[in-house]
């Protein structure tokens, strides 16, 4: 068990603003997960621009 679990200003704090450690893990989990797709496979999972294939063109 984490120390901050055990002080009872985190109860308080979880019950009043919900537990934002996990909720940042989960995120942070859904996006490592979209990232090695996107690295594996090479491909944007939905709602992410996609590898352009070449390069900008040269400016005038």
């Amino acid at each position: 068990m984490a120390v901050w679990q055990e002080a009872p200003i985190y109860d308080r704090l979880v019950t009043e603003r919900g537990d934002v450690p996990a909720q940042v893990r989960r995120e942070a989990e859904q996006t490592l997960r979209g990232l090695e797709q996107v690295i594996r496979l090479g491909v944007a999972p939905a709602g992410m621009y996609p590898q352009q294939a070449q390069p900008f063109p040269p400016g005038p």
